[in-house]
């Protein structure tokens, strides 16, 4: 079963939202835009649109690569990720799981 780390972009809000998840990045974009979650910070930036998603082997390691993108704290970085897969793959190497 894969897992994703996911980056939507809100025009609205001119803001990037990091996640992950075992949903599809398909099916957790329209969770978001459908407002499954009404006290969720996402219900203010609808309509979102999918930024960038990185397939993971399990949910251990798709949370570790959010939380690191999220320490990152940076547009620039979050560009650089989508201009430079390789960064992405490179994410993958370092959180590498061992559970799957």
């Amino acid at each position: 079963m894969p897992f994703y780390t996911y980056i939507l972009f809100s025009k609205s809000l001119n803001k990037f939202y990091i996640g992950s998840t075992s949903l599809s990045p398909v099916e957790r974009l329209d969770e978001h835009n459908q407002i499954k979650f009404p006290d969720a910070f996402t219900r203010k930036g609808i309509p979102w649109e999918m930024f960038l998603v990185i397939e993971c082997k399990s949910f251990i390691q798709a949370k570790a690569i959010e939380v690191h993108i999220k320490k990152m704290k940076s547009t620039r970085y979050l560009q650089n990720l989508k201009q430079y897969p390789e960064i992405g793959e490179n994410l993958l190497v370092k959180y590498r799981a061992t559970d799957s």
